[in-house]
């Protein structure tokens, strides 16, 4: 698959969604994104935890520049999607993941994700409907940019200790509503 601009990335990564089941690897730099892509994968997705390892600091330990630049770099490398690992939209407020969202889209991504875990370790998980309001948040900073990007909403429940199958479904429903 061979895509010229973002526009097109956008569009193929969509209709990969809609085909039903693909394989997303995860490459760390720009190098691996190059050499997927000529394996063959039609698609990429950023790991925010290579990344961070790849650069020396601890998952969860770059910052949102550093991400904004890595994301570029990713999506300028290859001409296939890119999605996004975006952690949490690097700010807990509704405003600033949707300000994050914003300069996110402009790197050339085609998918993005926002999860809702907190990093605290007492309280792993942003109250509900503050989880729902800070998706809904990166939804809208999307259809404001006019950037047709896929958006994925994350619940880190089982990674943070928190088994709990019912939480999980009720928060993607509200995540997909949102």
């Amino acid at each position: 698959m061979t895509l010229i601009n973002t526009a097109d990335k956008r569009a193929a990564f969509r209709k990969l969604h809609e085909a039903g089941c693909f394989v997303l690897p995860n490459p760390f730099d720009a190098g691996t994104a190059k050499m997927l892509q000529h394996l063959g994968f039609n698609a990429v997705a950023s790991t925010s935890a290579g990344f961070a390892w790849s650069i020396g600091k601890a998952d969860t330990g770059t910052t949102l520049d550093e991400m904004l630049a890595h994301l570029a770099a990713l999506s300028a490398a290859v001409d296939i999607p890119v999605n996004a690992d975006f952690e949490g939209g690097f700010a807990d407020a509704p405003e600033g993941v949707a300000a994050n969202v914003t300069r996110a889209v402009a790197t050339g991504v085609a998918g993005l994700s926002i999860e809702d875990s907190t990093g605290d370790k007492d309280d792993p998980l942003y109250a509900r409907e503050l989880a729902v309001t800070r998706i809904r948040a990166a939804r809208q900073a999307i259809d404001a940019s006019g950037g047709d990007v896929l958006l994925t909403g994350r619940c880190e429940a089982f990674l943070w200790g928190k088994p709990d199958l019912k939480l999980v479904t009720d928060r993607l429903a509200a995540y997909a509503e949102a």
